[in-house]
């Protein structure tokens, strides 16, 4: 860190002088034009670049058995152009990897391809996305996914039950978006101005789109337990229970996303004041399929279980929630 006292001329004007190395290293010299931009939270950012157009970031990669993998990972990363490149000859398998991969994430399209490189761009410019109607958004969907999966199971419906796991992908594809859209906020000052997010509250944001994304994969596996037992009649015992579970569950992971917008403390807290309700359902669940045989009461226990850490997530997420600074 580097301190520097502020001074003042006799008109009353405040300066404060810059770093000699920085100053050079940025090509300024007298005469030369910086932006001064003051951030929400009192800092000044200086910018010697302020009119530059950045240079797109490019990531080169090489085929291998991780390649879907590595694309995610240079999408996160904020990469604007990915290109697969091979030796010889880019294999029919690797090319259904790099397809698959772009398919996942938003506004990651091929636009150029032949034998041997395959060059993906990112087309999304991040100060149209606000952090925060990506994550209500993702939590839209991830919302109605926990509600269908479990109407696909109670009423043996099982093309609801297929609809629901393909739109868990949906749900996965904006938290991959997010974390993107987070990372860039974080090394751009004046981009977390525009979208009107602090730096520190990108984390919090991180979480939560990560717990979201998880009620997505309990209540997708909620559909697929929907479909391994083929559309069958769940006993009326069961069902009620289930029902009463899922009711509870539904309820605090909306209380608990309200609670992160408004950053209403109390409304975060009536989230955990529902553990003893789950805790007993699940346990008076858990003696209800003693009954049944043991592949079905295996199942449907299942079931039980990814709505009740479903509540887990919700509450994880009401622990996010802190008062409003005034």
């Amino acid at each position: 860190m580097d301190l520097r006292k502020i001074q003042r001329t006799s008109g009353g004007t405040f300066f404060v002088c810059l770093p000699k190395d920085w100053a050079e290293r940025n090509g300024l010299d007298r005469g030369s034009v910086v932006s001064v931009t003051e951030t929400a939270d009192g800092p000044l950012v200086v910018n010697p670049k302020y009119d530059a157009e950045r240079a797109p970031q490019v990531a080169m990669i090489r085929p291998s058995s991780f390649l879907d993998r590595v694309i995610v990972e240079k999408y996160l990363l904020g990469y604007d152009i990915i290109q697969v490149q091979a030796k010889d000859r880019i294999s029919p398998l690797d090319r259904e990897r790099v397809k698959q991969a772009s398919s996942r994430l938003v506004g990651l399209e091929i636009v150029e391809e032949d034998h041997s490189k395959i060059v993906m761009q990112c087309l999304l410019e991040p100060s149209t996305f606000p952090p925060q109607k990506i994550l209500r958004r993702e939590y839209s969907i991830a919302s109605g996914v926990h509600r269908d999966a479990v109407t696909a199971l109670l009423e043996g419906d099982l093309q609801l039950a297929k609809t629901v796991v393909a739109r868990d992908n949906e749900v996965n594809r904006l938290y991959f978006l997010l974390v993107r859209v987070l990372r860039t906020v974080i090394q751009n000052p004046g981009l977390s101005e525009k979208l009107g997010i602090l730096p520190i509250d990108c984390l919090d944001y991180r979480l939560a789109a990560s717990l979201v994304e998880s009620i997505g994969d309990h209540s997708a596996s909620i559909g697929e337990t929907a479909i391994r037992l083929g559309g069958a009649k769940i006993p009326d015992n069961f069902s009620k229970l289930i029902l009463q579970l899922h009711k509870v569950a539904y309820g605090s992971h909306e209380n608990a996303i309200n609670a992160v917008f408004s950053h209403d403390v109390s409304v975060a807290e009536s989230v955990r004041s529902e553990r003893e309700t789950v805790e007993a359902l699940f346990h008076e669940i858990e003696t209800t399929l003693r009954d049944l045989p043991t592949e079905v009461g295996r199942n449907l226990l299942a079931v039980a279980s990814s709505i009740s850490r479903i509540y887990d997530n919700s509450l994880d997420i009401a622990d996010l929630v802190m008062p409003k600074l005034p």
